[in-house]
């Protein structure tokens, strides 16, 4: 399918893929939570209608084919529960075929986003729907009521040529006839408004005898800004009640306001028609005004609806324009500081200067949290979409688990939400697949029959900690070591191994203990890639276990990459910055606090308890004239309960500093370990930003 510019542009193209991906992730949602009940709510078949209804119409607009034939046939089947309200339908059943009519929209819209042809086969799943739907329909519907009103399954239909703009008149007329004026606004910024008129026609299509709208040409590149700013306009015959039009009207996706009224004077269609074929032959359609005398006289003759949604005081902005905001928030952020920390003051009185200063540095500190505030976002999004994942494996593997949800309410950065989905999701699975025991075996073990995941969001400083914890049989330690051994992972005696130690040995590279190649799991592609993804947003993974009781994953991630409270430390000419968050505490130590064992490590003696100490200038080559602990200073710091003492030559000072990656010929060409990143100070200086975790590593190999 070959997409015509004339009607498809990026903007358009964008806001389809997002409207659409939203309301599948809602209705995810309702059929998991009524799934759970063995029913469907009456609201949330009603819901679900709407939605394929909205997918259905979008799609069709879009000339996604494939997509609204399928979401046709799936608003036609909860057509039939709405309206039949049938006793006896398999849910289970219905829940199958309808998760995997999203996971084809899904993979369409996978493609569309990639710029690839929507070129699935909908055709096999169709069939089912259908043949889903006639069971359910046969149940209650006697011979004399066998066609849905409103909802026709076009099995041997072949598919309609897709236009952008319809208008239809009849010639029959009928006594029962009444005529309508509806007046649609949408939501401020919504966009494609030409589009979604179309759609609204488009569904009105078999209900209206004839109809006529303005703007008349939908085509055109003007109309959408004309409904932007004057809403849209339709003129409607047919011999349905007003609350039929009105419900169908109302479904309509970002309608903030619809007027509808009944048209008892055929005075103003008839001249709606003569001024048609006046703009048929080459004039331009008269629109009646609201102050012609025709139509206050017949204004006593209308009977009106008028439903309003509420003023929606939230829009949708592109990530893209919030990364360039938060950009430019940074570059405020290092120029603040190159005016307020010039070397060129030094030594100057200058109050007047230092209280403008202030004013400033506390504007743009409220501008930089504003912006970060923006960019937060709840993970309540992310935690919901494993429901989807637990019911899935739930099915396939036999097994009884249920998921409890915790701190849904806790934000964090937005890029960050999107580098933390599918870590997720492996953990997960990993702990239906490796760790919940079958229902049979948990009974044996005195365990109740329905197992527990837990999935737990808590702020912890400047981090955000998210706890995936189980019920399950836990880590095996003897396979663990095994594997271990097998692999030649152990460097020393065993003994020396804590039970932590061993149980973090899952996350390395190819280690998986299942033997059994699975759908889920056994093909050596292990823990180590929640690691990776984890570790590119800067956060951490650590994993506890009690045999026979569960596991406990910890991800410890940032709250945001853009811009952090950092200690600025000098060593020789270099400058480095240490995250305050991992900070404990800095002092210039004694001679007689250091300890050097007999392989030459040096240990610093803290209140009664020996820390490594990690020279900067020796694991970078910094020439430096301090080199004498008594001369410097150390910084102790702490991260994943393990403490570090880094030495260097003086504290500069405390500042927040904007996180800038590493440059590309570091980061591919040279093997350098402990940087996060770099930032630039106010005097002009680079700052390269430590890795304390990195830092950490090496030190200890």
């Amino acid at each position: 399918m070959e997409l015509s510019n004339q009607y498809v542009n990026e903007p358009m193209l964008d806001l389809f893929i997002f409207e659409s991906m939203q309301l599948i992730e809602q209705m995810e949602l309702l059929i998991i939570s009524n799934e759970k009940s063995s029913s469907y709510a009456s609201e949330a078949i009603n819901e679900i209608f709407r939605i394929m209804h909205t997918i259905k119409g979008s799609s069709a607009m879009m000339l996604f084919n494939n997509i609204s034939t399928l979401a046709h046939s799936m608003e036609d089947l909860f057509f039939v529960l709405r309206e039949d309200k049938p006793q006896k339908v398999d849910y289970s059943q219905l829940s199958d075929l309808v998760f995997e009519g999203l996971d084809f929209i899904k993979v369409e819209i996978h493609k569309i986003r990639n710029g690839d042809e929507a070129d699935g086969d909908a055709s096999a799943l169709i069939k089912h729907l259908r043949d889903f739907h006639d069971t359910i329909k046969d149940q209650n519907l006697s011979a004399d009521n066998l066609h849905v009103t409103g909802s026709v399954c076009h099995e041997n239909r072949a598919p309609e040529k897709q236009q952008y703009y319809i208008s239809k008149v009849r010639t029959e007329t009928s006594s029962m006839m009444s005529k309508f004026q509806a007046t649609l606004r949408f939501e401020p910024d919504c966009g494609m408004e030409n589009l979604r008129a179309f759609g609204v026609v488009n569904d009105l299509g078999e209900l209206v005898e004839e109809f006529y709208h303005i703007p008349e040409d939908l085509d055109h590149e003007d109309s959408a800004g004309v409904i932007a700013e004057q809403g849209f306009t339709l003129f409607l015959k047919t011999d349905r009640s007003l609350e039929e039009i009105h419900r169908v009207l109302m479904q309509t996706f970002s309608l903030k306001d619809l007027q509808l009224a009944q048209v008892e004077n055929s005075k103003l269609f008839n001249d709606l028609h003569k001024e048609r074929r006046i703009l048929l032959e080459g004039s331009t359609i008269k629109v009646p005004s609201a102050t012609d005398p025709d139509h206050l006289a017949n204004k006593h003759e209308e009977r009106e609806i008028h439903a309003s949604a509420n003023l929606q005081s939230i829009i949708s902005v592109s990530v893209a324009k919030l990364d360039q905001l938060m950009d430019l928030v940074g570059e405020m952020v290092i120029a603040e500081a190159m005016v307020t920390q010039n070397p060129d003051l030094k030594g100057l009185e200058l109050n007047n200067f230092a209280k403008a200063a202030r004013q400033l540095r506390k504007i743009t500190s409220e501008l930089q949290d504003t912006v970060m505030s923006v960019r937060m976002v709840p993970l309540a999004g992310t935690f919901q979409k494993m429901n989807r994942t637990l019911r899935d494996m739930c099915k396939k593997l036999n097994k009884e688990v249920q998921l409890q949800l915790m701190g849904q309410e806790t934000e964090v950065d937005k890029n960050i939400i999107e580098h933390i989905s599918d870590p997720l999701m492996h953990l997960i699975r990993n702990s239906m697949d490796h760790g919940i025991e079958m229902p049979s075996e948990r009974e044996t073990k005195g365990k109740p029959r329905l197992g527990t995941i837990t999935l737990e969001a808590k702020n912890a400083g400047g981090d955000v900690l998210i706890i995936i914890r189980d019920d399950g049989e836990g880590f095996n330690k003897d396979r663990i070591l095994a594997k271990a051994r097998e692999k030649g992972l152990i460097q020393g005696t065993e003994d020396e191994i804590t039970d932590k130690e061993i149980y973090n040995m899952v996350f390395l590279p190819g280690f998986s203990t299942n033997e059994e190649v699975t759908e889920f799991s056994g093909r050596g592609v292990g823990m180590d890639v929640v690691v990776k993804n984890i570790e590119a947003v800067g956060g951490t993974i650590t994993a506890d276990s009690v045999p026979g009781k569960g596991t406990t994953i910890t991800l410890k991630i940032p709250l945001t990459l853009a811009i952090i409270d950092g200690m600025n430390i000098k060593v020789g000419d270099s400058r480095y910055t240490i995250p305050t968050t991992a900070i404990k505490e800095s002092f210039r130590p004694k001679m007689t606090e250091v300890i050097v064992d007999p392989d030459n490590n040096e240990m610093m003696m803290v209140r009664g308890q020996c820390f490594p100490v990690l020279r900067l200038h020796n694991i970078y080559h910094v020439q430096t004239d301090v080199t004498e602990f008594t001369e410097g200073i150390i910084i102790m710091v702490e991260q994943d309960n393990k403490t570090l003492c880094i030495f260097a030559d003086e504290l500069i000072g405390q500042q927040q500093v904007v996180v800038k990656a590493l440059p590309t010929y570091i980061r591919n060409t040279k093997k350098v370990s402990g940087l996060a990143g770099c930032t630039l100070l106010g005097d002009g200086s680079i700052s390269l930003i430590l890795d304390i975790g990195g830092l950490m590593i090496r030190q200890s190999a």
